[in-house]
């Protein structure tokens, strides 16, 4: 008794032949019509535009890749793929609503995150606006001075030219920000409590910095990448003409 064969995907015929195994051990079967060569039940599917957009969204939640794929059913392997590329295409450079020359309030700050193991650490500088709430600096690198000179260097001329900035007593602060125009400044006088806030907000968010995670960083292209896109979020869905975030 003759088993019957699947038909082709392409045109339907069922004018089809075994054709050997793929390289997965798979039955690999071949249209004589069309010459379109397939397997039954494939792995593999093309990732729809729709099916793209959810995982943008997703990335933005605190979720493994991991845990995306298993909840989309798609290859982990693609995935990754996918994020980095769009990591590598994200512009690194705080985009923010235009200001006037006029006295600004920034609240700095700096986060501990790590790459790979706990030893290899990352600390995440940020600058936010005390008015809009816009983070309007970002740098990723060690603790030191030249860290801090990168976050200064970070923002938008305005804020360095106009701001007045307050961080905690970290030393580097005050090796690099203008003396005149810098406090350090204790957690009691409420001075630096948005920038705290929105440390928070990121550990909530991003599942790589929660600070006892599975889903840590393995490339540091990738961390800075994942911290980067959630920032360009998080500043364009801030309500305009609003002092108060999301």
């Amino acid at each position: 008794m003759s088993v019957a064969l699947p038909a082709c995907p392409s045109c339907q015929s069922e004018d089809v032949v075994k054709n050997g195994r793929t390289r997965h051990g798979k039955q690999n079967y071949k249209c004589r019509d069309c010459g379109r060569q397939f397997v039954e039940n494939p792995q593999w599917r093309i990732i729809s535009e729709e099916t793209k957009g959810i995982i943008d969204r997703l990335l933005l939640e605190k979720l493994p890749l991991a845990g995306i794929a298993r909840a989309l059913q798609i290859s982990e392997l693609w995935l990754q793929q996918y994020v980095n590329q769009k990591y590598k295409l994200l512009e690194r450079e705080v985009q923010v609503r235009p200001k006037p020359k006029s006295r600004l309030r920034v609240q700095m700050d700096e986060l501990w995150s790590f790459v790979d193991h706990q030893g290899n650490k990352q600390w995440v500088w940020l600058a936010l606006d005390a008015q809009t709430r816009e983070i309007v600096g970002v740098h990723i690198g060690n603790r030191s001075a030249a860290s801090a000179q990168a976050l200064w260097q970070s923002m938008p001329p305005v804020y360095r030219q106009c701001a007045v900035i307050y961080s905690d007593f970290w030393s580097a602060y005050e090796l690099v920000l203008p003396s005149k125009r810098h406090h350090a400044v204790g957690k009691e006088t409420g001075k630096t409590s948005y920038i705290e806030r929105f440390n928070c907000t990121l550990r909530q968010r991003i599942s790589r910095l929660v600070r006892k995670t599975l889903s840590f960083s393995k490339k540091l292209d990738n961390h800075i990448g994942a911290i980067w896109l959630f920032i360009h979020h998080y500043n364009a869905s801030l309500p305009a003409n609003s002092s108060c975030p999301l």
